[in-house]
């Protein structure tokens, strides 16, 4: 398998070094095509650039397929080495782009990076459910998993064997033909959608902002914020003015240490309206259409709702155990919430702040922040 690997990805990088995907000529050295020569085999950042994530992803796709292939087209008996070890160890390259273009994306995205990541979420996804969904590498998985008791395997074999096959059924690969075709659907879809939302949060995220003129409407913030603040006002050409945006770094002390109330609240009203003001960047209807397709595929599969079936792999299991726990917890919690707020009701009187706190003007984060001070 391994050997068959090595020539797959030679045979599709050599392909795929000379021309993309969309027929575009490539001349650079795509780094994912070969070992990284760094310490601990850290991705080589600096050698990477966008042009190589698609094409690097196309020939992961290929390479993980091809070793699918392999496995199913095998002609010895299904063993726990030659199909479940196999599969797992399938996708290496596949798995390498991905890890650094996920946090790439993540962290440090742009427009090119979030183009690419539409443009390949179908192939992915499509990638992803040729795999789940192949009924003869199934059937492989599932005779490993019949004879398990008999196989001798250790516990980390017995754990991997157990999960490989539990998702497998859980991703749809005992159903018929059209359920699975229907089930190819709705996961491209969700898949879409999953994106678009975080590829909208993260616009609304980086479009707001709030200039700061007034030295004095700095107070309690600590210099190591207004410095932060500053530089990134210098940065935008404003060197004699503050930013503030929605990024955590950015808001949350704000929030917590900003004396002036009218600005935390703008600020608040902006990081927790993101999305949901009625623009082309709102999520509203795709939350809908997420909560929807969720249903539909988890009774596709045989669950009541999305919560049972996201549930059954966890400790909780279903969704009784999950509102136990939590009707055991409210009423000591909503007691210690209470006590919580007067304290630092009066606490806001002592600071000469009138009226009652006040929801979304950030007030129980700054009263958090000067409490932990006193104390």
């Amino acid at each position: 398998m391994s050997r068959l690997r090595t020539l797959t990805t030679l045979l599709t990088a050599a392909a795929l070094w000379s021309c993309s995907g969309d027929g575009t000529n490539t001349t650079r050295m795509n780094p994912f095509f070969e070992p990284y020569a760094t310490p601990f085999e850290v991705p080589p950042f600096d050698s990477i650039e966008i042009e190589h994530f698609k094409p690097a992803m196309e020939a992961g796709i290929k390479e993980q397929q091809a070793e699918i292939d392999a496995i199913v087209e095998q002609t010895e008996a299904p063993t726990f080495e030659n199909t479940i070890e196999a599969l797992e160890n399938s996708g290496a390259l596949l798995s390498r782009v991905q890890t650094v273009f996920g946090n790439l994306n993540s962290a440090h995205t742009n427009a090119e990076l979030q183009a690419i990541a539409k443009e390949m979420s179908p192939a992915l996804s499509a990638h992803g459910d040729n795999i789940r969904l192949n009924e003869k590498l199934f059937a492989r998985i599932r005779a490993v998993y019949e004879q398990r008791e008999s196989l001798n395997l250790n516990e980390e074999q017995r754990m991997l064997l157990e999960k490989t096959y539990k998702s497998f059924v859980r991703s749809g690969a005992n159903l018929q033909e059209a359920e699975k075709e229907k089930l190819r659907e709705i996961n491209s879809k969700l898949a879409l959608l999953s994106l678009e939302f975080g590829q909208n949060l993260l616009a609304e995220t980086n479009d707001f902002q709030l200039w700061i003129t007034d030295e004095a409407d700095l107070a309690g913030l600590p210099s190591s914020l207004r410095a932060s603040a500053k530089a990134d006002a210098e940065a935008a050409g404003e060197p004699e003015k503050w930013l503030f945006t929605l990024q955590n770094p950015s808001v949350m002390p704000f929030l917590q240490y900003a004396e002036n109330r009218a600005l935390r609240e703008k600020i608040w009203d902006a990081y927790q309206t993101r999305s949901s003001r009625g623009n082309d960047k709102d999520n509203t209807q795709a939350l809908i259409d997420i909560a929807n397709l969720r249903l539909e595929r988890a009774q596709l599969l045989g669950y009541e709702t999305h919560a049972a079936f996201s549930l059954e792999e966890t400790m909780a299991k279903n969704a009784g155990n999950v509102y136990t726990l939590l009707n055991q917890l409210w009423t000591p919690a909503l007691a210690k919430a209470k006590a919580e707020r007067d304290e630092m009701q009066a606490l806001h009187a002592e600071l000469g702040e009138e009226g009652p706190l006040q929801h979304g003007t950030g007030d129980s984060m700054k009263k958090n922040s000067v409490r932990r001070n006193l104390t």
